[in-house]
């Protein structure tokens, strides 16, 4: 698990439109609203928006709001009905799911608790990983607590997330305060 790769391995790369609310001409997106859903691309909508082929993205702005970690849950559960991870038709499509619910919880509340809360949950999916993004103004740099004590209280997010993920990391973009906390999940077979 990588903590300093900006983006995990392969030819995905970094989020051609970013994952900080703007366009690719660093504008923000018109029309975004705090808690609610903004096209991932200028002109498609964020309904079952497609990237590049079998590539489909969700974004979420929570700046200013309250309840965001049920509220990224919520939109999470809603992009996983959209794209068939639910209800799910197997048991291990159904822990699959649960795990990325998980992960977009324990994002979004370190993100609360370290961080001046979350700006914006991205989700984006193709037929073998499903990524999450987390972006907020902290200049903290997330890691698991170590060494890792199963019976404390608290502690154990970023933990969870090294557990679950196929990878993670984190994205500083050069002139702007705050960061993006990004994890892929493997997409059952």
């Amino acid at each position: 698990m990588s903590t300093t790769r900006p983006y995990s391995p392969g030819d995905r790369g970094p989020e051609p439109s970013g994952a900080s609310g703007t366009s690719e001409g660093g504008a923000p997106v018109a029309g975004a609203s705090a808690g609610t859903a903004v096209p991932s691309e200028p002109s498609v909508a964020s309904e079952g928006a497609q990237g590049p082929p079998g590539r489909q993205t969700r974004r979420l702005r929570l700046d200013g709001e309250s309840g965001v970690v049920p509220l990224a849950r919520d939109f999470t559960r809603q992009a996983l009905y959209a794209w068939g991870w639910l209800p799910a038709a197997s048991a291990d499509l159904r822990a699959a799911a649960e795990d990325v619910l998980l992960v977009v919880s324990e994002l979004v509340t370190n993100a609360c608790l370290h961080a001046e809360g979350p700006d914006e949950l991205f989700l984006a999916r193709d037929n073998k990983v499903i990524r999450v993004e987390v972006s907020d103004r902290g200049s903290g740099q997330p890691a698991p607590r170590t060494p890792h004590r199963a019976g404390r209280p608290g502690g154990h997010g970023m933990f969870i997330v090294q557990r679950l993920c196929l990878d993670w990391g984190v994205v500083r973009t050069t002139g702007r305060t705050g960061k993006t906390v990004w994890a892929e999940l493997g997409a059952p077979a």
